[in-house]
């Protein structure tokens, strides 16, 4: 009786361990859980590490779930990839005061930091904004990392071109 009784817990025990191991960590509002210096970055494939900066995108129509080191990298991830969902797309960034993620349409960007990827952006909430002259919104941040990537890809052209 005893035995069974045993084999009866292992197994239940084998079961749930299983169970678990299966599971995603997704978290309530559908982002995942991040391994931070394990996870990679979708677009450049560096590890994600600088917990201030980092940026999920989750595809609301299949649920899949895209991390990102920078917001330069997510924003020109939709553009590289020809991706027609990026109004759609839920999109959250760190904190880069608290950690804390945060809607990344409704956080305010700081510029002239420095980040990952370099494309200068931090991003808070009205709780944690510090003082600065030049605050963006998403908008004017994403206009801001277009311009950037514009520029170096003339750069990198015309450095090219002379002999």
């Amino acid at each position: 009786m005893q035995k069974v009784w045993i084999k009866t817990v292992l197994l239940s025990l084998i079961f749930l361990f299983s169970l678990t191991g299966c599971q995603e960590d997704s978290l309530a509002n559908g982002m995942k859980k991040v391994h931070w210096d394990r996870d990679i970055c979708e677009r450049c494939k560096m590890i994600i590490s600088e917990r201030k900066f980092a940026v999920q995108i989750l595809n609301p129509a299949t649920q899949q779930s895209y991390m990102f080191d920078d917001l330069g990298c997510a924003v020109l991830w939709f553009k590289e990839e020809n991706l027609d969902w990026f109004n759609e797309a839920k999109i959250w960034i760190n904190d880069a005061s608290s950690g804390q993620w945060l809607e990344a349409r409704e956080a305010i960007y700081v510029p002239d930091t420095l980040t990952p990827m370099g494309y200068g952006l931090s991003a808070y909430s009205k709780k944690t904004i510090i003082e600065h002259s030049n605050n963006l919104t998403f908008d004017q941040a994403v206009e801001k990392i277009l311009h950037i990537d514009h520029a170096q890809k003339s750069r990198r052209k015309s450095s090219t071109l002379q002999p």
